[in-house]
């Protein structure tokens, strides 16, 4: 019997919070939902996190996810964003981490390379190929979910992947460090 594994992938956002949650067996990978979470109008920061952590709780509740990806933030020039996007992760990852989640970050240019194989695709071509992939119409006015959906199937890749397991992209030496059996110094 092959073993299933759901994983939940998320965008984090203040404004928009893009998910998409996967659940993989064997070589099928099957779309179970995907969405986006509306914050842009509650009235501060801090309702906006509160409401991050219940309704990414609620999805782990409702999904029961094995495993989580999180699109690590992008570093852009506005200090204050990328505080507010950084708590919004932690928020995010605590409401994974309570209910003994493991969860890995991938960087947005990681999470493109993984789908499309070019770390510099457009949203626009990374949904087409998330329905290239999975063979299934990807219907949302807002990309932030099927970038959501993009991580998952980004860290299933990695992790099912020899070269994703080279220690969270440690290099060569991480690997090697990790597959004695795997590779002769002779």
């Amino acid at each position: 019997m092959e073993k299933e594994k759901v994983i939940l992938g998320v965008d984090p956002g203040t404004n928009i919070l893009g998910y998409g949650i996967i659940k993989v067996r064997g070589n099928v990978i099957e779309v179970l939902t995907l969405g986006v979470i509306m914050l842009n109008k509650l009235p501060n920061h801090a309702s906006k996190l509160k409401s991050i952590f219940e309704k990414v709780s609620s999805l782990v509740e409702q999904y029961l996810p094995d495993e989580m990806a999180v699109e690590a933030p992008f570093f852009g020039k506005n200090v204050q964003s990328m505080l507010k996007l950084g708590r919004a992760q932690g928020v995010i990852m605590a409401a994974g981490l309570s209910r003994g989640i493991p969860i890995e970050e991938y960087s947005p240019r990681t999470i493109k390379q993984s789908i499309t194989g070019k770390g510099s695709a457009s949203k626009e071509q990374v949904a087409s190929m998330l329905e290239s992939i999975l063979k299934t119409r990807i219907e949302t006015r807002y990309m932030d979910a099927s970038d959501g959906l993009a991580a998952a199937l980004c860290h299933h890749f990695q992790s099912s992947s020899p070269l994703g397991k080279m220690g969270n992209g440690k290099g060569w030496g991480q690997f090697i460090k990790n597959n004695p059996d795997r590779v002769s110094g002779k």
